[in-house]
């Protein structure tokens, strides 16, 4: 068997309110309730289980790579929902996207502050 990553908790102050917030955006489904899990799955096996915590969040990155189609359908939603989206994880850049190695990218935060980044292309894959 290869070594693959299963899941990851993500902390949150309304597991409901931002696994539906990534959901919604990306296209995916909110599964059923783990335990003090709420989970949401991605195509490719991974799944972030959402967790109330009433204690500090510290932002973590989660990078999304899709398709362009899947870039477009999902930046569009990202705009129709208003969250500020910039082109760097260090928000300097507000408002554009990045064409790194050839494709595509997007920065934006999520109701806790986590920080979610769409890519179509993986870093050093191109010119």
């Amino acid at each position: 068997m290869t070594v693959q990553l299963n899941h990851t908790i993500v902390a949150a102050r309304d597991k409901k309110a931002s696994a539906r917030f990534l959901a919604g955006l990306l296209g995916l489904e909110v599964g059923p309730p783990y335990g003090p899990f709420l989970p949401v799955g991605i195509p490719n096996g991974v799944t972030l289980d959402y967790l109330d915590t009433d204690g500090e969040i510290t932002p973590q990155h989660y990078a999304f790579l899709v398709s362009e189609d899947e870039f477009d359908a999902i930046f569009a939603r990202v705009r129709e929902a208003g969250p500020a989206y910039w082109a760097d994880p260090f928000h300097r850049r507000p408002g554009e996207i990045n064409h790194n190695d050839g494709g595509r990218g997007v920065y934006f935060d999520d109701p806790d502050g986590h920080r979610l980044e769409l890519l179509t292309r993986p870093y050093g894959s191109g010119g």
